[in-house]
């Protein structure tokens, strides 16, 4: 694997040994968190539900935390659609994960460099991916969130190693805006339909169940065309 390049030519010369000890240290405690924590996202999505006015706020400050320590957030999706809806589920899940993006690109570019060059050392695509990004930052990233060939929570440090900007880093988290939308999706018919089966009243008929089938429907077949088009684009600008 290539040497990554650093954002700046004065973290070239290496990091005190104190300063690698404590970012490995750091990221083995997100780990460990992240294993811990993710047995309670049932628990902690029942509890958002019921706080009213505060739990969009509440939800968001916990899918940025959970995309930080590594949880996947694949649940937290469904779960945003199946309470807050569609539309506003979608926003709540690309605010969270942009902010947790954000915060784990910053601790992997000046806090924890050498524990994450281990843990990308196995994906030997990252050194295409890392010239790519020198010489097209935004672009680059923008097909990596449209067509991602890292896991989301890895890819998020790993981007923190190389020459992208941090402005441009985070305007491209738009293209996760596909991806939240589908998940988001999934969880609102889940939800419907659960509550459907459970008996509940609902003043929803076969009509309305339809929509939302085809809904998802083209959501599936549009997200699919965007991620085929963009990892094409991406093999491109990578020279793969």
């Amino acid at each position: 694997m290539t040497q990554t390049i650093p954002a700046k030519p004065a973290q070239s010369t290496g990091c005190p040994w104190g300063r690698i000890a404590a970012g490995i240290a750091a990221l083995v405690i997100l780990v460990a968190l992240g294993r811990q924590l993710g047995g309670y996202l049932p628990t902690f999505v029942g509890w958002v539900e019921g706080l009213g006015v505060w739990g969009p706020a509440i939800f968001i400050l916990g899918y940025m935390t959970a995309t930080v320590a590594f949880i996947p957030g694949s649940l937290l999706t469904l779960a945003a659609g199946a309470v807050f809806g569609i539309v506003q589920g979608t926003a709540y899940v690309l605010v969270g994960a942009t902010l947790g993006a954000a915060a784990a690109f910053l601790v992997s570019r000046y806090f924890a460099r050498g524990a994450i060059e281990q843990r990308v050392a196995d994906h030997p695509r990252f050194g295409a991916i890392d010239r790519a990004v020198g010489a097209e930052g935004f672009k680059i990233v923008l097909l990596l969130r449209l067509s991602p060939v890292f896991p989301f929570n890895l890819l998020n440090y790993a981007l923190g190693l190389t020459r992208v900007r941090f402005i441009d880093y985070a305007l491209a988290s738009i293209g996760m805006l596909p991806g939240s939308l589908l998940y988001t999706y999934y969880g609102k018919l889940a939800g419907d339909v659960a509550t459907l089966a459970g008996g509940a009243p609902i003043a929803r008929g076969a009509g309305y169940y339809a929509v939302l089938g085809l809904g998802l429907a083209a959501t599936i077949l549009v997200t699919t065309l965007v991620t085929r088009t963009a990892g094409r684009a991406l093999r491109q600008a990578t020279g793969e």
